[in-house]
């Protein structure tokens, strides 16, 4: 739908019609269904009152747009007996998120040809292939052929990327819908083959509210903890079905399901009683392990992209907090047909990582640090390379070492060195070569080349969020961690989530070479506080350099409450700052999480709308910091 701004929705009653949209919009909810309430002009001083709900339906690719004619709240409605009746519009198109549709000769015959009046019900398909298609109809009313073009939708956020700031959009048609005091009409748009039937549209309609309860129940949070309740709300919107097992969405609109993101993702998903789904999601990805190494995306069942040095020790980390809710069996759990375990995953993993996996990853016997190839963390950007980070990034040690800690506690055999000797002396160098005790801080990386040992590595001094990972772990305590937080309190958090650097000199240099060997940035001071224009050229130079991320806003709000050991002042302080992330709820995508906000003021939300990692995380660390002190939360 192209949106109510663009009028193609309008009320015909007492022989006045009139729009729908932001002049007699009169309240809005936000919420599942979304809803919105109209008053619209019925002359002589009359109104007449419109709801819309707009709603998704659980499992299923179709959304449904209710209106209901409500009795009048304002004292001089239209008399029931009168009839009000809806003209409604549908624009559709048919392209990626990255590019415009635009009215031209082919595009005519593209959307006529495809486009045809439904035979059982009132409504249209758009059936332009197998695997694309597109059915809208209605519970009550006539749908009218009548092709039109709405041209120039202004489309800003693309213009803010660099992309085409406008585009056009067709529809097929009209409806007309008759809206009787009291009664409801949906309107359904479904890419379900079949649709769903509108008895079963209507059953699940009732349900949501029984559905809603039940999350807010296993959540277990405050009646009046809004923002942990609207967290708990959101979180459920990125599971999502693979074959028979769960796996998790990574952002909306244009992301699948990655391994690091959904690990990480679901560790929130854990806060929100969801244990029996991240359960499925670790046999689901478990069955994907090869050498050691998760998929860093897949695509239907291709799994080949394994470029990540986190994704498996992600995946460790869930299974033990997994472990810690549903039970040790978990480990005994089954992952494929041939009987392999949860357990017998995690040694594969270690096993690959110290041996060295065919993809690069190895561990530095001398030091026990993990080795990690160009652009193989989550700051992954490349063509340009922006953030390479080949070398010893900070945050795979620490996951490294937990993974160790994890398999020497299960008991676990190792196939060399024990487990326990491997993770301490890891822990060993973490301290020794990361700490920075002139700057106050950890370092981010030490920048080697394959087959360079750690101790001949380069310290490289950028102050980067990940180091607070070390911190919210424990690996780093007492006043090395109180000065680490403070580093990070003055130059990385922000209002809502936290810079991927910090706007300081940077050691060693970082250039960014762009086209034609083309240097794209300042390298001694590589910090970018916007995330807008050309994707190669400015957007990826800022999106680790400066770039204010929401994932990472909880985790470093953890790590400030540990670092002053959970004192009553240090929990009041990560609540408020994690708190700060409630505006992004109420701005953008109403309900959801950004991506990622400028680093610089006014912190403008960019990137994807609506990202898993962000909500989850807040939803968990704002529940655990609810654990540990019961004061009221703020409404």
């Amino acid at each position: 739908m192209s949106g109510l701004l663009y009028d193609h929705a309008w009320v015909l009653a007492g022989g006045f019609l009139t729009p729908l949209n932001l002049q007699n919009l009169a309240r809005f909810e936000v919420g599942q269904p979304a809803v919105w309430s109209f008053v619209a002009e019925a002359g002589d001083g009359r109104t007449v009152e419109i709801e819309l709900a707009a709603d998704m339906l659980e499992g299923w690719n179709t959304t449904v747009f209710t209106f209901k004619r409500t009795p009048g709240k304002q004292g001089d409605d239209l008399l029931p007996r009168l009839e009000a009746r809806l003209t409604v519009r549908v624009d559709i198109e048919d392209r990626n998120f990255h590019t415009e549709t635009h009215r031209q000769g082919g595009a005519d015959a593209h959307f006529t040809q495809h486009c045809a009046e439904l035979n059982e019900q009132n409504g249209f398909a758009f059936t332009p292939a197998p695997d694309r298609q597109l059915r809208v109809f209605s519970s009550q009313g006539v749908f009218h052929p009548q092709p039109e073009w709405s041209q120039d939708i202004s489309h800003p956020l693309e213009q803010s990327r660099g992309q085409i700031g406008q585009g056009d959009a067709f529809s097929p048609g009209w409806f007309d819908l008759p809206l009787p005091t009291g009664q409801a009409v949906s309107l359904v748009l479904s890419a379900d083959v079949p649709p769903p039937a509108l008895d079963f549209i209507e059953e699940a309609g009732a349900s949501r509210g029984v559905e809603q309860k039940l999350a807010l129940s296993q959540a277990t949070l405050a009646e009046d903890d809004s923002f942990g309740r609207r967290l708990a709300l959101a979180a459920r919107a990125f599971v999502a079905r693979r074959g028979a097992g769960r796996t998790i969405i990574a952002g909306y609109p244009w992301f699948l399901d990655w391994g690091r993101d959904s690990f990480i993702s679901a560790r929130g998903l854990l806060a929100a009683g969801l244990i029996s789904d991240v359960a499925e999601l670790l046999l689901t990805f478990g069955r994907f392990e090869e050498h050691g190494m998760m998929p860093n995306t897949i695509h239907g069942e291709d799994a080949s992209n394994r470029d990540t040095s986190d994704a498996s020790l992600w995946y460790g980390i869930l299974c033990e907090e997994t472990a810690a809710r549903a039970g040790e069996n978990l480990y005994d759990a089954p992952v494929n047909q041939s009987g392999r375990t949860v357990a017998q995953v995690l040694r594969n993993i270690a096993l690959g990582y110290a041996r060295g996996t065919p993809n690069g990853v190895r561990m530095d016997a001398a030091s026990g640090l993990i080795f990690s190839p160009r652009h193989f963390t989550w700051m992954d950007t490349n063509y340009p390379a922006c953030t390479p980070r080949e070398g010893f990034p900070v945050e795979i040690q620490v996951l490294w070492i937990r993974l160790l800690r994890q398999l020497d506690h299960l008991g676990i055999a190792s196939a060399g060195e024990r487990w326990a000797v491997l993770a301490e002396r890891a822990q060993e160098s973490l301290h020794k070569f990361f700490w920075l005790q002139q700057e106050g801080y950890i370092a981010d990386l030490l920048s080697a080349q394959p087959g360079q040992p750690a101790s001949q590595a380069v310290v490289d001094k950028a102050m980067r969020c990940n180091y607070l990972l070390a911190v919210a772990f424990g690996f780093f305590t007492g006043d090395q961690a109180r000065r680490a937080v403070a580093q990070a309190l003055q130059y990385l958090f922000v209002p809502g989530a936290i810079r991927t650097l910090a706007p300081l000199p940077v050691c060693p240099p970082l250039p960014i070479y762009g086209r034609d060997n083309q240097l794209l940035n300042n390298p001694l001071e590589p910090y970018c506080g916007h995330y807008e224009g050309d994707e190669d050229t400015r957007r990826k130079p800022a999106y680790h350099n400066g770039t204010a991320w929401t994932w990472p806003l909880p985790m470093a709000c953890e790590a400030l409450a540990r670092a002053w050991d959970l004192a009553p002042s240090a929990l009041s302080a990560a609540k408020a700052y994690l708190g700060s992330m409630d505006h992004l709820l109420m701005n953008g995508c109403l309900g959801q999480i950004p991506e990622i906000l400028d680093g610089d003021a006014p912190h403008q939300q960019r990137g994807c709308d609506a990202q898993a990692w962000g909500v989850t995380e807040a939803l968990r660390v704002w529940t655990w910091l609810h654990s540990l002190d019961r004061t009221e939360p703020p409404s």
